[in-house]
């Protein structure tokens, strides 16, 4: 048994999970009563993630705000403004997506009878009701926005606290990252019975909804690599963007699709900046940032999960209340955990917005789970390639300015 369990381990998660995936189809579709008692595995993991999912983000934005230095001479500004750029467009765009290519979910029973909001007014009066929530209050009632906005007040507050006062705040961010790892470790048990769950109660098409989901969330991911990006490049430097967009697609996306994991990427990404002929000064400082707060990809899942939630319940959403859904959806990006499938724990807080109770908005991370085989991938490669894409976009746009030569092809490119 321990020699299964230690090669059990050894399997990527993304093989782990088509196995619960597979097991949990087929367990579903021959013999339904004999293995109803696996639905206790959704469940369990389920509650883990939102039992684990609040403090989690408090630590991990409190902690990010925290440990930022101001008064550093490097071209920060200027790349911090397409981090947030790219992250809020790529909200905007999954959010203009998901009207365009509506999708419904199958969740459990017991979800009926939810109030949509009254309109943007009321949207807006929660909202600000929920940031000035008790945050003891907030973190026990799972509301997100309330523990954005404290975490984002405790985090300026302590800026200036001792370095030892710092340094506690990143290893509770750690130890809470690590006990996700654990959690996400049995995800396939988990998603096996999710899965089980989901077909036995609603029959194999209820399959189909998860790959028109998965349709629009890649869809979108490979819309903002391949055109709004490049359009974000262009704009800044006036020369064609694709041979950069795809040297970083290349050589970051590619390593960053199969880790899953944009810290993993760091050292991945500095080396293509080096390349780049990159002031060593900034992008030493802009990529480990770009790790946490430069997003696309989680605001991209977090838009399309929660309107999907959003038009399974039935609940209208007007113009307003979609630009508002793409800023926090863009805010919580950056919040992100690092982990694979970091950006599902935070659909909460964007379902929120409309009033959906944290136990269906949870229901909608098991299914961000399932389809996580590829959306995580897809999602990270997105994050992790644009970090130097825009690194290197907001250099170049700054020797334009001064009329230097750009290089991203190993060769120089003339400045018009």
């Amino acid at each position: 048994m321990g020699k299964l369990l230690h090669k059990w381990n050894h399997i990527s998660l993304v093989k782990r999970i088509l196995i619960g995936l597979i097991i949990g189809i087929i367990l579903a579709v021959t013999v339904p009563d004999f293995a109803k008692p696996i639905t206790i595995f959704g469940s369990l993991f389920v509650g883990a993630l939102k039992s684990i999912a609040p403090i989690l983000v408090f630590f991990l934005v409190m902690g990010a705000i925290s440990q930022h230095k101001s008064g550093q001479e490097t071209n920060m500004k200027g790349i911090i403004t397409l981090y947030l750029l790219g992250t809020f467009l790529a909200g905007l765009v999954a959010v203009i997506a998901s009207f365009l290519f509506p999708v419904t979910l199958t969740l459990a029973a017991g979800v009926e009878g939810i109030a949509a909001p009254g309109g943007v007014t009321e949207v807006l009066k929660a909202l600000l009701l929920n940031i000035v929530d008790n945050p003891v209050k907030a973190l026990f009632n799972a509301n997100y926005i309330g523990i954005l906005a404290w975490a984002v007040v405790l985090g300026i507050a302590l800026r200036h606290a001792p370095d030892t006062t710092k340094t506690m705040i990143t290893n509770f961010s750690d130890a809470l990252s690590q006990m996700v790892r654990w959690v996400i470790g049995f995800a396939p048990l988990g998603i096996m019975g999710l899965v089980f769950e989901s077909i036995a109660v609603s029959g194999i098409e209820s399959l189909l909804s998860y790959g028109q989901l998965l349709a629009v969330l890649l869809g979108t991911m490979f819309f903002m690599a391949l055109v709004v990006n490049p359009i974000i490049v262009f704009v800044n430097i006036r020369k064609n963007p694709y041979p950069l967009v795809f040297r970083c697609l290349e050589e970051s996306g590619l390593t960053a699709f199969f880790t899953r994991s944009s810290a993993a990427n760091i050292p991945v990404n500095m080396r293509l900046c080096e390349s780049l002929g990159l002031d060593k000064d900034t992008y030493s400082v802009s990529i480990p940032l770009g790790a946490t707060i430069n997003m696309a990809g989680a605001a991209v899942t977090i838009s399309v999960l929660t309107l999907a939630a959003v038009n399974t319940l039935g609940i209208q959403v007007d113009i307003a209340t979609a630009v508002i859904l793409s800023v926090l959806a863009a805010v919580s990006a950056c919040g992100a955990s690092g982990v694979a499938g970091g950006s599902l724990l935070l659909i909460p807080l964007a379902a929120s917005l409309f009033g959906i109770p944290n136990d269906v908005a949870m229901q909608v991370v098991g299914v961000g789970f399932i389809v996580g085989v590829l959306q995580d991938s897809c999602e990270t490669a997105l994050n992790s390639s644009t970090d130097v894409l825009f690194t290197a976009t907001a250099e170049y746009a700054k020797r334009r300015k001064e009329g230097k030569p750009i290089v991203f092809e190993r060769r120089p490119v003339d400045v018009e």
